[in-house]
């Protein structure tokens, strides 16, 4: 049975970086796409960056990019998403999610798919 598990959120300032990891068990790694969603307090799940099974292409939603970067180690079988220049509207619940694909209409991960537990991010002065 798949396993991912987040760490590394925490509490940080505005303007202040962290770096989350996604460690995976339990299934073949590199045969997956990796993303990183979010949900903030009242809000939906929001698709935040996904990269590619060999870790040759990243996406990210608008609001991010430039600040944030995934990053994947197949070796290691982990993912990470390190966020820079943080704001509070990046406070939110980040949840590791491994895929076969991403409709495109939904942002939702489509087939076999995989889903960690969450780590909270809040960004506050």
């Amino acid at each position: 049975q798949g396993q991912l598990v987040e760490s590394g959120g925490g509490l940080v300032q505005p303007g202040g970086s962290l770096r989350l990891s996604c460690a995976a068990s339990g299934f073949t790694f590199s045969r997956y796409a990796m993303s990183w969603y979010r949900q903030a307090p009242g809000k939906e799940r929001e698709l935040v960056a996904t990269v590619t099974e060999a870790g040759g292409t990243t996406t990210y939603v608008d609001s991010v990019k430039g600040r944030f970067t995934i990053s994947r180690d197949n070796a290691k079988n982990t993912a990470y998403l390190q966020m820079n220049s943080l704001k509070p509207e990046d406070t939110a619940v980040y949840y590791c999610n491994a895929n076969q694909g991403i409709t495109s209409a939904t942002q939702l991960p489509y087939g076999m798919q995989f889903w960690g537990k969450g780590t909270l991010v809040t960004v506050s002065s």
